[in-house]
């Protein structure tokens, strides 16, 4: 069960133990809920991967949330009536560079005091091959873990292989696949060429438009 606590959505201490720290909880209902919020349940964090507003014919609206407990990593899924009250906790959203990857993960750096934090492999997911050297990003952190990850709404990616145009085909034509220089297949115009710069979104790799550098 969650906690629930006593005062609308003002700000609460909560006590943990002798042998952990105070957090700062807010109440909040389940249809707030977004990816990269901390919630309280049982005395256990866990971080939101997805969360979905289901709003069926007949019956209660409830909220689905897929998410991942700190402590082990364990993803569990919950369901809630959309005006459930949950405890979220507090996390900073900060502004990072990428620098690199290895072994202990992606390593970012904080662009106010330097300092690096490594981010695990299935927080950043499959936002991984958009991550391009010196991207500035968004990280949600707690207690000095990253969270959840905010990437550019748009990356710059070259065509590294497609088919060519054929005569006849304008940008009205059907899409035809691609593969970009990230590895990563999309769909792209019938006048987009092998070699050409092309502005993509970070969410799923859709074609936005032709570079203009």
């Amino acid at each position: 069960m969650l906690r629930q606590l006593s005062r609308g959505l003002e700000p609460e201490r909560v006590y943990r133990g002798p042998f952990q720290t105070e957090e700062l909880f807010v109440k909040v209902i389940a249809s707030s809920l977004r990816k990269g919020n901390i919630v309280d349940i049982d005395g256990k964090l866990y971080v939101v991967l997805s969360s979905e507003n289901i709003h069926p014919g007949k019956g209660t609206p409830v909220t689905q949330a897929d998410m991942r407990r700190i402590s082990d990593g364990v993803k569990v899924s919950q369901r809630y009536k959309t005006t459930e009250q949950v405890e979220r906790a507090h996390v900073e959203d900060l502004e990072f560079q990428y620098l690199y990857q290895d072994g202990d993960g992606f390593h970012f750096m904080n662009m106010d005091n330097y300092e690096q934090i490594a981010v695990a492999e299935d927080v950043v997911g499959d936002q991984a091959p958009y991550l391009q050297p010196e991207m500035k990003v968004r990280l949600s952190v707690h207690e000095g873990t990253a969270v959840a990850i905010e990437l550019p709404q748009r990356a710059t990616l070259e065509v590294v292989e497609t088919e060519p145009a054929m005569k006849g085909q304008t940008a009205s034509s059907s899409y035809k696949p691609a593969m970009l220089s990230n590895g990563v297949r999309t769909m792209v115009p019938p006048h987009i060429g092998t070699g050409t710069r092309i502005v993509v979104q970070t969410v799923d790799g859709s074609y936005v438009e032709r570079a203009k550098d």
